[in-house]
Parts: C-alpha cells; sequence; structure tokens
C-alpha cells in the first residue's frame, strides 16, 4: 500500500503498536452498510510517533508519542454542535470506514490525536483508547453508575468487559459480578478486583445472581455479547435497573421478553464510541494510573493473521496487541 497521504488537518503517524477488536473481525465478515474499497487496512486502535505535519496543524512536532482516538465525526451537524460526536450524522470508525492502523503508517486528523502520558508505553497506549472509551460512555454517561450500585459484566476477557471491570471499580460499583466460560478468565477477573466470578456453563446464572443480591437483582448489566445472554439479563436485573450495549457478539437478534421491560421498569441503553470530551477524561484517569489497560498477547505485524484467529477464538483476557517494528 502506498504512503498515506495528508490532507488539511492531519497528521501521519509511524506505528509501534495497534490492537485488535472483535470489531476487526466484523468487518472482515462484513458490515451492513460498511463496504471500504479493497484491498483495506484494518485496525481502530493505535499509537505511534508524528512523522509528518499537515501545514495548518498546531500542538503537535514531529517525533511526538501519540494515541488515537478512532472516532471520526464532522464537526457541522447538530449533534456535533452540542457535543455529542458520537451521535454525528456522518460518524465513521478508523479502520471500519476508512484505513486503519495495521500498517507502518496512518493518517488522522489531528483533533484525533493526544500524546501518550508519560510512562504509558505504545503497547499500553495502543489498547486502551477503543474499549476504555466505549465502557466510559456506556457505564457513566448512559448507565450513570453510581458508587454502590451492583454491577453485572457478561463475557469478561473480551476488551470492553475487562476495561469495564477497571471503570466499575473506579466507580465505587458494589458488588461487581462477572461471568465467562472460562475458569482461568474468571481467576484473572477475580485478581482484578471482581467481587463474584461465574462461571455460566456450571453455574445457573439467574438463581446464582439472585442469591447473591437477596432477590434483588443487578442494578446495571453490561451485555455486549447479545443473542446468547440477552433473556437472561432481563431476568437478573432489579426492578428500575439498566441494561447497557454496545455489541452483540453472538448475534443482534436475541429471544426477549417485553413483559419483563415494562413491569420492571428496566431502561435498555445502547452506546457506540463516545466523545471527544470523554476521551480526554478517559486518557486522564491513564496519566493517573487508575486505569489500565489489560494486555493478554503481543504479535508481530506479519503473524496479523494468526492474531486475528487468537482473537476469533476468544482466547484472550484484555486486549491483543501488534507489535509494529
Amino acid at each position: 500500500m502506498p504512503l498515506p497521504s495528508l490532507t488539511t488537518g492531519q497528521i501521519l503517524i509511524q506505528t509501534k503498536a495497534a490492537a485488535l477488536n472483535h470489531l476487526d473481525l466484523f468487518v472482515i465478515r462484513g458490515l451492513p452498510g460498511a463496504k471500504p474499497p479493497l484491498p483495506h487496512i484494518l485496525g481502530s486502535d493505535g499509537a505511534g510517533k508524528v512523522a509528518r505535519l499537515a501545514e495548518d496543524v498546531d500542538g503537535f512536532k514531529v517525533g511526538d508519542r501519540v494515541m488515537l482516538n478512532p472516532s471520526l465525526w464532522c464537526g457541522q451537524c447538530e449533534q456535533c454542535a452540542a457535543g455529542e460526536e458520537s451521535l454525528c450524522d456522518n460518524f465513521q470508525i478508523v479502520g471500519e470506514h476508512l484505513p486503519g492502523t495495521f500498517a507502518e503508517y496512518f493518517a488522522v486528523p489531528h483533533q484525533n490525536l493526544c500524546k501518550i502520558p508519560k510512562g504509558i508505553g505504545y503497547k499500553e497506549a495502543a489498547g486502551f483508547s477503543l474499549v476504555n472509551l466505549t465502557s466510559w460512555r456506556l457505564l457513566m454517561t448512559r448507565a450513570k453508575l453510581q458508587k454502590g450500585e451492583s454491577i453485572l459484566i457478561h463475557g469478561i476477557g473480551g476488551g470492553v468487559a475487562t476495561a469495564a471491570l477497571g471503570i466499575a471499580k473506579l466507580a465505587g460499583a458494589n458488588p461487581i459480578i462477572v461471568t465467562s466460560s472460562s475458569d482461568s478468565k474468571l481467576q484473572s477477573a477475580l485478581d482484578l478486583g471482581a467481587d463474584y466470578c461465574l462461571n455460566y456453563n456450571s453455574t445457573d446464572l439467574i438463581k446464582k445472581v439472585s442469591l447473591l443480591t437477596a432477590g434483588r437483582g443487578v442494578d446495571v448489566i453490561v451485555d455486549c455479547v447479545g443473542s446468547a445472554t440477552w433473556l437472561q439479563s432481563l431476568k437478573m436485573a432489579a426492578k428500575g435497573g439498566k441494561i447497557v450495549t454496545c455489541g452483540a457478539t453472538t448475534g443482534p437478534n436475541p429471544e426477549t421478553e417485553i413483559r419483563l421491560i415494562f413491569w420492571k421498569q428496566l431502561s435498555i441503553l445502547g452506546s457506540t464510541m463516545g466523545t471527544s470530551e470523554e476521551y480526554r477524561k478517559v486518557v486522564s484517569h491513564l496519566s493517573e494510573g487508575a486505569l489500565v489497560p489489560v494486555i493478554s498477547s503481543v504479535f508481530q505485524l506479519d503473524q496479523g493473521r494468526k492474531a486475528l484467529h487468537y482473537l476469533s477464538n476468544n482466547q484472550q483476557f484484555g486486549k491483543v496487541i501488534l507489535d509494529i517494528p
């Protein structure tokens, strides 16, 4: 592929590390409305050094270490004017709609970059942005998670779920319940501060959660799994509870029960990525050491196919990183 050319307001980044997301698998398999021209470069998460700047760019210089907010917005529509860039009429994501970060160089608008905090390496910076931005908006903006509220996170080990665990700890949620089919992933979650770790293959989740919450149910449920867990989530939610979702890794058309939604007065909240202000907030927590990216495995760029298979087989706990020499 040719070296990316710069347009107004853009910066060329020499990539040092990139990170995989389930979004990359969805792009490979085909997403409705997203048909990038082939060949297409995947990758929504990346970090590296500034290699070149467009003439109109200020605030950065060649050699700066930077990390990427992969959200792209127009800055002109009603939603952007209200500071809600993730609801932009022309919202796009690097690596989905436009060429991504799985390459030696990538080019993005300067407003999509921030300097990597001191003490944070390229791999950590690359694995941080998409899942923490998504989880922050999901929990703090949409669900308005409060200290002392109970939370259940499905599918621990995935990037968003693992980031959500860190944010739930930061917010003071109690108890924090996580689910997985892997005992090793549940042990890792326990080590990170989860209060209860439930294997859904060997546990009746609905009954166990009822016992853990004295029959009350859970205040906030993070369900980005979809078809396999949705009905369980409706049953486990407390009266007046919230179910938040930003994805559906097992399918988008689950069995449901509308009567549970109105009888328990549940709130079903969707979320996608986040705003530029939310991104600055999560990066500040990275800088303070309050949010730490969890890295599962590191592959070289020429092992990208192997890395995608690793992610597809759900072998990871946390982020899968591509090291780009």
